[in-house]
């Protein structure tokens, strides 16, 4: 009886143990809240686009900070935080970039799609790794909820809309960002819808951003620190700008504290010394321009890397041997990782620092789609080829076609030279096309001087061999 006795009070003090270990255990999977993504009537490829154009014009006008120590640590942080994003609202097809704005404002913001523009005063105003991180968690969280494309379906959902809401988006964050000079070109006004998100995409960008922190091995109690150092270091009645776009939802600082504590933190703790040694790096810099400075013309940087002349054209580095893949609706491209990714209206350019500017480019690639009357493919590059002939009256055809594939399809090669208007120098131009499933002509043209053809034809080559084709 007495042995029963002790089995029975053992039984019930192992389930004690087991009921207060529950209590105990950090309730990361039990308790977090479930967020759903907004009503959008925007594609997610709407998203991209929008996100591209508006970034083209970011890097236009702010002076992005070119150096490769700071770059380089941001973006670690940056892709810690993309890896960590709950699967439920991975897009495959956004791009999460990561650059930093040589401002000393206290702001940063993120553009549909993925790019992100981190202000220099951002990062030295943070106290530790993980408040800086936390800005940048909950600027992933709107991106990744969609909430630029959703702020603009409340508004009409029209599709017509979306090159006002690109203009939108694009001038408005920028005359935050900025001052006036995205004002200045007239494109705030009647957009200040998408200046300032609601306070429900507010709480949620919180919320979810603080899940993120955790799953990345942040503490997330950091990005409700942040939002008081922020406050104390902005200083001044108007606040930092990142606030005039991000407003209280209410009580901000408590929510994200409640749920911080529904929480785990996974993974290993940031080491504190790169971000140390990386906020002593940019306070020994030079002091960084204000917005209104920037706003007034002054304060512009250029990579030394790179110098350049008044036009934009200069010296051009070679070809990296790192490469580095971009997503553009229908397809996916490599590229050397020291060429840039251009949008414009029906292409996209990716080109190294000195190769491009107002007037076209002097080396790189240009990608996009045409609408093609014929379902032949030698007519249909035909009468492409022709299109381009008119507005370069210089352009020969110097070879007939070269069979090829891209993506597994059939394509076709064809060699040009071309007087380029630039340089007034020769240039080799090739153009490969071939068709997607519904029927445009898909096409990717590679610019490179005579005397330099032999030095990046391995380049466009390699170029040529990682395009996938989605359409």
């Amino acid at each position: 009886m007495k042995q029963q006795s002790y089995h029975r009070r053992a039984h019930r003090l192992t389930a004690l143990i087991i009921v207060a270990a529950l209590y105990a255990t950090p309730l990361a999977a039990l308790a977090q809240t479930r967020i759903k993504a907004p009503d959008n009537r925007y594609s997610v490829s709407d998203d991209v686009r929008v996100g591209r154009e508006a970034a083209a014009q970011a890097e236009r006008q702010l002076p992005i900070l070119r150096d490769d120590e700071v770059t380089d640590y941001v973006q670690r942080v940056g892709r810690r935080l993309v890896a960590a994003i709950p699967p439920e609202f991975q897009h495959p097809e956004f791009r999460y970039t990561f650059k930093v704005v040589n401002a000393r404002d206290i702001n940063a913001f993120a553009l549909p799609g993925g790019p992100m523009f981190v202000n220099r005063g951002m990062i030295e105003a943070a106290r530790t790794e993980g408040e800086m991180a936390g800005v940048m968690a909950h600027e992933i969280s709107h991106v990744a909820l969609r909430h630029g494309t959703a702020q603009a379906t409340k508004a009409g959902s029209a599709k017509a809309q979306l090159p006002a809401i690109i203009g939108a988006i694009g001038g408005a964050i920028l005359g935050g960002a900025i001052g006036g000079v995205a004002a200045q070109a007239g494109q705030i006004g009647s957009y200040a819808i998408v200046t300032k998100y609601s306070r429900e995409f507010e709480t949620q960008a919180d919320v979810l951003g603080a899940q993120i922190m955790a799953r990345a091995g942040y503490d997330p109690h950091d990005l409700a620190n942040m939002f008081r150092t922020i406050e104390r270091e902005g200083g001044g009645s108007g606040g930092p700008e990142w606030l005039s776009t991000h407003p209280n939802p209410g009580n901000r600082y408590e929510r994200i504290n409640q749920e911080a504590a529904m929480l785990r933190i996974s993974g290993p703790a940031p080491d504190p010394s790169d971000f140390n040694r990386i906020q002593a790096r940019l306070r020994g810099m030079p002091r960084a321009p204000s917005s209104a400075e920037i706003a007034r013309g002054q304060g512009r940087t250029e990579d030394t890397r790179y110098p350049r002349d008044a036009g934009g054209y200069g010296r051009v580095a070679n070809p990296s041997s790192r490469y580095r893949t971009y997503s553009a609706g229908t397809f996916r491209i490599s590229v050397p990782d020291n060429w840039r990714e251009l949008a414009g209206n029906d292409s996209v350019t990716y080109a190294p620092e000195g190769a491009y500017g107002s007037s076209g480019i002097t080396h790189g690639v240009l990608v996009g789609t045409e609408r093609s009357a014929s379902t032949n493919l030698r007519q249909a590059t035909d009468q492409y080829l022709n299109q381009l002939a008119r507005g370069n009256p210089d352009l020969r055809q110097q070879s007939d076609y070269r069979q090829g594939s891209i993506s597994g399809r059939r394509a076709l090669g064809a060699t040009l030279s071309n007087i380029n208007p630039i340089t007034g120098r020769r240039e080799i131009v090739t153009v490969y096309t071939t068709f997607l499933n519904n029927g445009d002509l898909f096409y990717l043209i590679s610019v490179v001087p005579e005397n330099e053809y032999n030095d990046y034809q391995g380049v466009f080559q390699n170029i040529l061999r990682s395009i996938q084709l989605a359409g």
